[in-house]
């Protein structure tokens, strides 16, 4: 039997940054009756993958019914009658309460939120200029918290022409809760000037625990939701962001991931991933209904997998073959794929899965659109060889009311709960220490994104230039290269969300390639350009 270890479980009190609201009523979980457990065991009978996860753990005496309805009538009639699964974060919160508050709880950053990366003041000030032909170039805003994933995928312009709004416009914009009861479908008709018809069911399954029973294993086709179907029909099945269920195991509380990609990619190479260590990945892989779904279980909580499950670079959307220009649909897995690999071996492995995004509208470079590579970024840092997990950070044990110590699930960002966050491993520095420590290594990593970002913008004007000029094709292909090259290597840190800090190195030794990538094609293009002069400056002297 695995061992269990609930991990992270908290919520915030007295922080000034946080504000606890209820949102949900979490109803109370009663403990199993006598004709429960009868029950229970008559559900063993069927769900030998259940009992295993449930017995002896800490949710053993808990009622089937605490999670489950319809029980009664799928005992009496079989498997024609589906018992339905609670999968509402208030079922946790009923008993978890501090964990559910804490995931709600609003913290308000500075400035406000719904910073887009695209303007001087932003991530990445010529975004428009250097994603010229993607949709991310409507609107692509700084994270907010766990709580708005749902509604802030939604409400973005580039998500099917804006489509969806906030009810009762701004005033709204901080509330948190259901998603219907947050947003309002404007209809097809309701498309807003400057928005993209982006989104995808992959993408949305991934920002919801919702869908777990809906979706078959990587979205093939068999559940009522796959790769393929309408995303605004999905849309409107999705009422939650992700909940308690993706890291927990409800059955026995053991720490777990459900994301298919992820639990496939280990799958496929426990020995050898970012994630392993001597040899082995502490993850047992099991499958629910002949394959319909598959979990992996861990006999230790290990945030760094927990977190992967979203925070990583993947691929969830259509896109062309490197090999023939061929379209990639989503008829392919390749529509749902997480590499595990960081910015060194990006475009090296979309070329062997033989895909890219997107091509540039100055350029015609094939680039990568990259998402949020945090768990790649982290692995071999100083704090992974050091052993510490994502949680450790993110989600800092504080003391509540009643004395007792929890970890917050509102997922913090560690500079604004320095004490918290850093002090508990470096007692010898001081908060204000390890803030200037963190802004030192973010400004340098800053300043390289910025010289990357340059350097990228000289290319494709010189491009440009040199094509005007009738440069030859083959100079513009070793140019183009150049740009696909540079560019995975500097986008990378505009969606990898800490600046930097998760691996300094890292940062540096990649930005640093981007820069020179980058210069060596604007020096190609220049060297043709030169030598296209050179013809006329003979006839001159002959003159």
């Amino acid at each position: 039997m695995l061992k269990q270890r609930l991990a992270l479980a908290a919520t915030v009190v007295g922080l000034g940054a946080f504000v606890a609201i209820p949102v949900l009523a979490a109803p109370k979980a009663k403990p199993a009756a006598a004709v429960a457990k009868d029950g229970r065991e008559q559900c063993y009978m069927c769900h030998s993958e259940v009992k295993a996860l449930k017995e002896n753990s800490k949710h053993a005496k808990l009622a089937c019914t605490v999670c489950h309805d319809n029980i009664k009538e799928h005992l009496e009639k079989g498997p024609d009658v589906k018992p339905i699964t609670k999968i509402d974060q208030a079922v946790c919160g009923s008993c978890h309460k501090a964990q559910f508050d804490s995931f709600y709880a609003i913290h308000y950053p500075e400035g406000g939120s719904r910073k887009e990366k695209g303007v001087p003041t932003g991530r990445s000030p010529l975004q428009d200029k250097l994603l010229a032909g993607h949709g991310f170039t409507f609107e692509h805003a700084e994270p907010r918290g766990h709580a708005y994933m749902v509604v802030d995928q939604f409400a973005v312009d580039r998500f099917q022409g804006g489509r969806y709004q906030f009810k009762g416009g701004w005033k709204n914009y901080d509330k948190v809760g259901k998603t219907w009861d947050i947003l309002e479908d404007k209809g097809a008709s309701g498309k807003l000037t400057e928005t993209a018809m982006a989104g995808n069911p992959t993408c949305i399954q991934c920002k919801s625990s919702d869908l777990i029973l809906k979706w078959k294993h990587l979205g093939e086709k068999g559940g009522k939701w796959d790769r393929s179907s309408n995303v605004n029909d999905v849309v409107k099945d999705v009422h939650n962001p992700v909940g308690c269920i993706e890291c927990h195991d409800p059955h026995g509380t053991q720490p777990r991931i459900i994301r298919d990609a992820l639990v496939e990619a280990i799958d496929q190479n426990p020995s050898k991933n970012i994630f392993a260590k001597n040899g082995k990945t502490d993850l047992k892989i099991i499958s629910f209904r002949d394959g319909f779904r598959k979990i992996g279980i861990m006999e230790k909580t290990d945030s760094r997998m927990m977190c992967a499950q979203c925070h990583v670079e993947y691929n969830c959307n259509p896109g062309t073959q490197w090999s023939d220009g061929k379209p990639v649909t989503f008829v392919t897995n390749r529509t749902n794929h997480f590499p595990l690999k960081n910015a060194k071996d990006l475009l090296a492995h979309y070329k062997e899965l033989d895909f890219f995004d997107f091509k540039h509208a100055i350029t015609g470079a094939r680039l990568i659109k990259l998402q949020h590579p945090e768990a790649e970024t982290y692995a071999g840092s100083v704090h992974d060889k050091a052993g510490v997990q994502c949680h450790q950070c993110h989600m800092p044990k504080l003391k509540g009311k009643d004395g007792k110590p929890y970890s917050t699930h509102g997922v913090v960002k560690p500079i604004n709960m320095v004490k918290e966050s850093c002090i508990t491993c470096h007692p010898g520095d001081s908060a204000e220490k390890k803030k200037w420590q963190i802004d030192t290594i973010r400004n340098y990593t800053k300043g390289k994104m910025r010289k990357a970002e340059y350097w990228l913008g000289q290319l494709i004007d010189t491009y440009q230039t040199a094509a005007r000029a009738g440069v030859a094709p083959t100079i513009l292909d070793q140019a183009r290269a150049k740009h696909e090259e540079a560019h995975v290597l500097w986008e990378y840190w505009t969606a990898e969300n800490s600046d930097g800090f998760h691996n300094p190195t890292l940062a540096r030794e990649t930005l640093t390639a981007s820069i020179a990538a980058s210069k060596a094609g604007v020096k190609v293009l220049n060297d043709a350009l030169t030598a296209a002069k050179q013809p006329e400056k003979k006839d001159e002297v002959k003159k």
